[in-house]
């Protein structure tokens, strides 16, 4: 769908509910990290660039305290609230959580809100690892910043609103990535975050190269527990090797001090200093427009993920062998993502993608027999005002 169709619906959808015109429509991209996994919450680096898919917000003030909102993406599906009393979660109603949260979380910093009517739609797959919430966040963030005269606000302070929805109301451990790529992505462009800092500077992609998502069918199932085992052992090492985060700890140390340090938490601890030299070396590849380069770094970067990390799956291999093999040397795959499942990027020259995308559904079969998702995504702009 078209930027302008998706904006239509979404006004459409405001119109229908609330018998007026928005005062504003605001739009966010989702995102595929194309190296950098589980670096960020060890203070690390990420090179996500935003994708061509995004959530839409329309939005009009209203008086009063009272919120109500409307889900485009679920039957018209509607939830309000108030913001003079405490905003609670509403189990029966997921998708109502994450624009309760953003305004949790702006409330919680001290930032005065009026009440207002929102309606929210998207194209940013679901549970595809590709940012849906994060890109619903951060245009909510933004539009409610500007409708209520917070101008001071920078984009990475949007991005740690929508952050902060998340790990307190939401109840998900993310780190920054998501947030501040869906907040200060330049078109065109990678982003490499420095995840300790928050500094991030745009990396130009060529434009004859693809960018290729391709869901494995196999729905993510890092659970908490998969997720907190691994936190804890990364701050195991950390603590091992005395540092504040496995950011600080080089390859040298990792090797010469390992001593006791449990076997597991090594392997995680490698993965993580390994991960994050191939970060910044990626982003070298790709101002350089190395393909072959980049292709060497993602294998290496797959291979650490199931072999250090452990977070792939049979299939996730599998189809990264698929793509890669039809890639060939100036380019590569890899899974990405928080793993256990869901998808692969793949980058590509252009005029290969075609090619690539038909190896990949000539050979690969998900387990789930779930249909095939390859979407050829274009490196685009953060949260910007449509109208």
């Amino acid at each position: 769908m078209s930027r302008a169709a998706e904006a239509a619906r979404v006004t459409a959808a405001f119109r229908d509910a609330f018998d007026r015109p928005p005062d504003l429509l605001v739009r966010a991209p989702g995102r595929v990290n194309l190296i950098g996994e589980h670096t960020d919450y060890n203070d690390g680096f990420v090179l996500p660039c935003a994708i061509d898919r995004a959530t839409t917000v329309a939005i009009g003030r209203t008086t009063g305290t009272m919120v109500s909102v409307v889900a485009a993406d679920f039957d018209g599906s509607r939830d309000s609230f108030a913001l003079d009393s405490t905003i609670a979660h509403r189990s029966e109603l997921p998708w109502a959580n994450h624009p309760r949260a953003i305004h949790a979380a702006m409330l919680a910093r001290g930032l005065a809100l009026a009440g207002s009517q929102i309606a929210i739609g998207g194209d940013v797959p679901q549970g595809a690892g590709l940012s849906s919430s994060a890109s619903l966040g951060v245009a909510l963030a933004r539009s409610l910043a500007i409708l209520n005269g917070h101008d001071g606000l920078t984009m990475t302070d949007i991005a740690l609103i929508a952050q902060a929805a998340e790990n307190d109301f939401v109840g998900v451990s993310c780190g920054i990535m998501d947030q501040l790529v869906a907040a200060r992505a330049v078109a065109g462009h990678a982003l490499l975050i420095d995840c300790r800092t928050l500094a991030a500077v745009a990396v130009p992609m060529a434009p004859d190269v693809a960018v290729m998502v391709v869901h494995s069918g196999v729905e993510r199932s890092l659970v908490r527990s998969d997720y907190n085992v691994r936190r804890a052992q990364c701050n195991a090492a950390a603590q091992h090797y005395e540092v504040e985060a496995l950011r600080d700890l080089d390859a040298t140390r990792l090797v010469a001090e390992r001593g006791r340090l449990e076997p597991a938490a090594f392997r995680r601890a490698r993965h993580v200093v390994t991960e994050n030299a191939r970060t910044l070396a990626a982003a070298d590849a790709l101002r350089a427009n190395d393909l072959a380069a980049l292709g060497a770094l993602f294998a290496a970067s797959h291979a650490s993920m199931r072999d250090d990390f452990e977070i792939t799956v049979p299939a996730v291999d599998a189809l990264v062998a698929i793509a890669a093999d039809a890639v060939g040397i100036d380019g590569g795959a890899r899974m990405t993502g928080g793993g256990f499942g869901g998808c692969v990027v793949v980058v590509t020259p252009r005029d290969r993608a075609a090619f690539v995308a038909a190896r990949i559904r000539e050979r690969y079969r998900s387990p789930t027999l779930a249909p095939l998702m390859i979407l050829d995504c274009l490196p685009s702009a953060g949260v910007a005002v449509v109208a």
